[in-house]
């Protein structure tokens, strides 16, 4: 198997834009089995690379999103996901995590081409972030229950397109690895 990186998208989140209501209630049933997959992962000793919006603060670090997100109106589904501080950490400004951002030298560095995306939000950033790994001829590997959404019915048919189109595994977390 090729070596694989575990990428954490937007989950360290205030949850407090339109749309938040929607998907909490996703990311209520994901946060458990994505920390789940990060004990699986730190346990196979699978690279952990945290990928996260900036909210357009350019000033932002790790920690300061962290305590931005801990801080908003629900740290109880940020708290089971805390990067570590060692955490190898990306900050984003668009959708994908590939999007000017220096992930591509990481994974190079850390010879990881199989990619497990999980995070937020299924039908936006995740599916971005496929397309770009698969251009970029990544394997990608998307666990369904490790995603939350905003709206059910485009979840469903980004899964399907990101399947189908981008030749990504679909499967539950507990498959991952």
């Amino acid at each position: 198997m090729p070596a694989t990186a575990l990428i954490v998208i937007d989950m360290l989140s205030p949850y407090d834009f339109e749309d938040a209501e929607r998907l909490v209630a996703s990311a209520e049933g994901v946060v458990p089995r994505l920390a789940g997959l990060l004990d699986a992962a730190r346990g196979a000793d699978v690279p952990v690379i945290y990928v996260n919006d900036n909210f357009g603060d350019w000033n932002s670090s790790a920690g300061e999103l962290l305590a931005h997100a801990l801080s908003g109106a629900r740290p109880d589904l940020v708290e089971p996901l805390r990067p570590p501080e060692d955490a190898k950490f990306v900050i984003k400004a668009r959708h994908s995590i590939f999007y000017n951002t220096p992930l591509e030298y990481l994974l190079s560095q850390l010879g990881a081409t199989r990619l497990v995306l999980t995070g937020q939000v299924t039908e936006q950033c995740i599916l971005y972030s496929a397309l770009d790994a698969y251009v970029r001829e990544h394997e990608i590997v998307i666990p369904r229950d490790a995603v939350a959404h905003i709206h059910d019915d485009l979840a469903d048919a980004a899964l399907r397109m990101m399947e189908r189109n981008m030749g990504a595994e679909v499967v539950d977390a507990r498959d991952v690895f």
